[in-house]
């Protein structure tokens, strides 16, 4: 379902706070997660902070249900001098009586590596993945 050169970044069970009127988990809690589990992948690669720039590409496949217990897949689809683009595909793990797992998220972000003072700066050996 997801990428072979994917790495489970994330697993997390959203909860009746992080849920609308209709019981369906919030869009934004889903991209905050989305945005953690891309984070921890380009803060390895850049070896320190980074800031999220950009979200490239961002689609719900299937809603996201209280209880649901969610895989975030995470990889690296380009590194730049200064940025990292990374591919965060989610999948929800649901109805334990007959369990299935669903493809329910696919994001594309580009974070960019800072310094301690936030300003852009390298990333070690940019050139090589």
């Amino acid at each position: 379902m997801h990428h072979p050169d994917s790495q489970l970044t994330l697993r997390v069970v959203p909860m009746p706070a992080d849920a609308n009127a209709n019981g369906d988990i919030f869009g934004g809690w889903v991209m905050a997660q989305v945005d953690i589990a891309g984070s921890i992948i380009a803060v390895r690669r850049a070896r320190g902070r980074v800031a999220t720039v950009a979200v490239n590409s961002f689609q719900f496949k299937q809603p996201v249900s209280i209880g649901d217990l969610l895989s975030f897949w995470a990889r690296e689809v380009n590194v730049g001098k200064t940025s990292i683009t990374v591919q965060v595909e989610v999948t929800a793990e649901r109805n334990p009586e007959n369990p299935i797992t669903v493809k329910v998220t696919d994001a594309t972000l580009t974070y960019v590596a800072i310094d301690h003072s936030g300003s852009k700066r390298g990333i070690p050996n940019a050139g090589l993945s």
